[in-house]
């Protein structure tokens, strides 16, 4: 056996508040946020003297985590979060919705922007790519002939 599960998707943020907000409106759960630091960090991540805050996001099945980190030191030295669809490297977290329609107007609220528009993909699903918190690129996703939460 190689892979056992899939523990989390990291995503480096600027302002922590605003992103815990914007993932807690779309359904996932602040399992904690604490400040790492130590040689043990150093080592893992191979910058020195890193400090970092990180908060830990639960999706509601329990199942997958989204950390977001906020590092203090050393500086972030890259940004991508205004890269294309067809940007090489990561790029987006897909999450399923019970209604993308909902969904859209609540992270609106949060200052979210829907990136092309709605599309519907044969029977199966209605999707969209939006920008959130800090234009970080996120996909919805809703399973059609399955009951909204209208």
């Amino acid at each position: 056996m190689t892979v056992k599960r899939m523990d989390n998707v990291g995503i480096v943020v600027e302002d922590m508040d605003a992103a815990i907000a914007f993932f807690t409106e779309l359904g996932l759960e602040l399992e904690g946020r604490v400040p790492i630091e130590g040689e043990w960090a150093d080592g893992v991540t191979g910058l020195r003297d890193m400090r970092v805050e990180i908060a830990m996001m639960r999706t509601p099945d329990g199942h997958n985590r989204l950390e977001l980190s906020r590092f203090l030191a050393p500086p972030v030295i890259a940004d991508h979060r205004s890269a294309p669809v067809n940007a090489l490297g990561y790029l987006r977290v897909m999450f399923t919705v019970e209604d993308i329609d909902d969904t859209l107007a609540r992270l609106g609220n949060r200052g979210a922007q829907i990136v092309g528009k709605v599309v519907q993909y044969e029977d199966t699903y209605r999707l969209c790519y939006i920008r959130g918190p800090e234009g970080i690129l996120l996909g919805l996703a809703q399973e059609l002939g399955r009951p909204t939460s209208r």
